[in-house]
C-alpha cells in the first residue's frame, strides 16, 4: 500500500492570506479574532469573529469570473493555488489528479444575497448564476476548473469534520491507486446575517473571545477561510524530487449515533483509536495533539476525557493545543487549517500554544500549552475534528 505524503500547503485565514503569515501568528501566539466587521442584513449580537483581513477578491480573480464565485469558493481556490505552488506542480501535472473540498456551509453568501433580493427588496427573479455559484459542490468544481484537474472531483460535507473527511478520502484514493496526487481540504465563509443568527440561537457563541479548555471559557468564535494540502504517493513525490513536508500516516473515522449536538467520548475514542491503528502508531509515539478544542463547555471536557482513555498514562506527556483560539472555528475549513498547522508544527519542532488561556478547569486536566508555543521534537501528531451530528475524523501525521 503506497505511503501518502504532504508536499504542498495552502491557507487563507483570520491570521493572514497565506501559510507563512498563518504559521508566524500561530508560533507567536497572536490571535486573529477581532471585532466583527459589519455584516449586511441587520443587527447581530455577535461582536467578535475570525474574518480574513483585507481580502480583496479582485486581486485574485478577473472581473468576468467573480460573478461565479461565492466567498467560500474564492478562499478554496486561493488556498489550493498556494498548495499547488508550494508543491512545485504546474497545471500540466494535475490533469489526472483528484480535488476533494470539504465545506460545512457551502455558498451561504450567495443564499443570503438571493433571499435578500427576493424577500427584502421584492425582486421577482433570482440572479441567473445563483445555482452554480451557491451549490455545495461549487468550490470543488471551481478548484477543478482553475487548476485543470480532470480526475475525481467532489465535495464532502460533514459539518466541522468536513476537511478531515476530505483529506481521508483523498488519501484512500492514493492508497488504492486511483490517483497519485490529490488536492484536499476545506473552505467556509459563515459570516452572513442569517447564519450568525442561527448560531446565536444555539447559545454556544462566546461574547468576548475563544479560550479553549479554560475554566471560564464561554463558547466558540466563528472563523472563515480555507486550508488545503497536496497529497501524493511517496513514490511519485520522490521520483519528481519534491520537498516532502510530512507523511499523512493514517486516519480514523466514526459516528456517535447519539445526540445531534452533544459530543460523545466513546465516538471520539473510536476515531482516534482507529487512526492510530491505521497508521500503525502506538499511543506513546504521539507527542502533539491539535485538538478540536472549540471552547464550548461540553466539547472541551469530552475531548479531554477521550484523550485520557486513548492515551492512558501517556496523556500526561502529550502537548495539546487548540489553534481555534487564534483562527476561530472555521467550520468545514477548520480541519484543513489545523492540518496545515500540524504539518508546520512537526517541521518546525514547535507546538503552537492555546491562546487566551486563563486558568485550568479541573475537568480538563491535560497540558494545553497555555498561551505559549513550545519547542519540542514532534515525531508523530494527531489532528482531531469532532462535528455536530456525532461525525468524527482524526488524522495522524508523521515526520519524515
Amino acid at each position: 500500500m503506497p505511503r501518502v505524503v504532504v508536499t504542498g500547503l495552502g491557507a487563507v485565514s483570520a491570521l493572514g492570506p497565506d501559510v507563512e503569515t498563518f504559521w508566524t501568528a500561530l508560533a507567536g501566539g497572536r490571535s486573529g479574532l477581532r471585532a466583527l466587521e459589519e455584516v449586511p442584513g441587520g443587527a447581530s449580537n455577535t461582536r467578535i469573529g475570525g474574518q480574513v483581513p483585507n481580502f480583496t477578491p479582485a486581486q485574485h480573480f478577473p472581473a468576468d469570473l467573480l460573478p461565479l464565485l461565492d466567498r467560500h469558493s474564492q478562499f478554496a481556490i486561493v488556498a489550493a493555488r498556494q498548495a499547488v505552488a508550494d508543491a512545485g506542480l504546474s497545471r500540466d501535472d494535475l490533469g489526472t489528479a483528484a480535488a476533494i473540498v470539504g465545506t460545512g456551509c457551502g455558498g451561504k453568501e450567495t443564499d443570503e444575497q438571493t433571499y435578500a433580493r427576493l424577500y427584502r427588496e421584492g425582486r421577482k427573479r433570482a440572479h441567473p448564476l445563483t445555482i452554480p455559484r451557491g451549490m455545495p459542490s461549487a468550490a470543488s468544481s471551481q478548484v477543478s476548473m482553475q487548476l485543470g484537474i480532470q480526475g475525481p472531483v467532489f465535495t464532502v460535507s460533514s459539518a466541522c469534520a468536513s476537511s478531515n473527511h476530505a483529506v481521508a478520502q483523498a488519501a484512500m484514493m492514493i492508497r488504492a491507486g486511483l490517483v497519485d496526487v490529490a488536492i484536499a481540504g476545506g473552505a467556509d465563509a459563515p459570516f452572513t446575517h442569517g447564519l450568525l443568527k442561527a448560531w446565536e440561537a444555539m447559545r454556544v457563541m462566546s461574547g468576548d473571545t475563544c479560550r479553549p479548555f479554560s475554566a471560564d471559557r464561554s463558547g466558540l468564535v466563528l472563523g472563515e477561510g480555507a486550508g488545503m494540502v497536496v497529497l501524493e504517493s511517496e513514490e511519485r513525490a520522490l521520483r519528481r524530487g519534491a520537498r516532502i513536508h510530512a507523511e499523512l500516516a493514517g486516519f480514523g473515522m466514526s459516528a456517535d449515533a447519539g445526540h445531534i449536538t452533544d459530543p460523545s467520548v466513546d465516538g471520539a475514542v473510536r476515531a482516534m483509536t482507529a487512526a492510530l491503528a491505521d497508521a500503525r502508531v502506538s499511543p506513546d509515539q504521539v507527542a502533539y495533539v491539535n485538538a478540536h478544542g472549540t471552547g464550548t463547555r461540553a466539547n472541551d471536557v469530552a475531548e479531554s476525557r477521550a484523550l485520557r482513555q486513548v492515551f492512558g498514562r501517556h496523556a500526561d506527556a502529550l502537548a495539546v493545543s487548540s489553534t481555534k483560539s487564534m483562527h476561530g472555528h472555521a467550520l468545514g475549513a477548520a480541519g484543513g487549517l489545523e492540518l496545515v498547522a500540524t504539518v508546520r508544527a512537526i517541521a518546525a519542532g514547535l507546538a503552537p500554544g492555546t491562546a487566551n488561556f486563563t486558568r485550568p478547569d479541573p475537568d480538563c486536566d491535560l497540558d494545553y500549552l497555555p498561551n505559549r508555543a513550545r519547542a519540542m521534537e514532534i515525531p508523530v501528531a494527531i489532528s482531531n475534528s469532532f462535528a455536530f451530528g456525532g461525525l468524527n475524523a482524526v488524522l495522524v501525521v508523521r515526520a519524515v
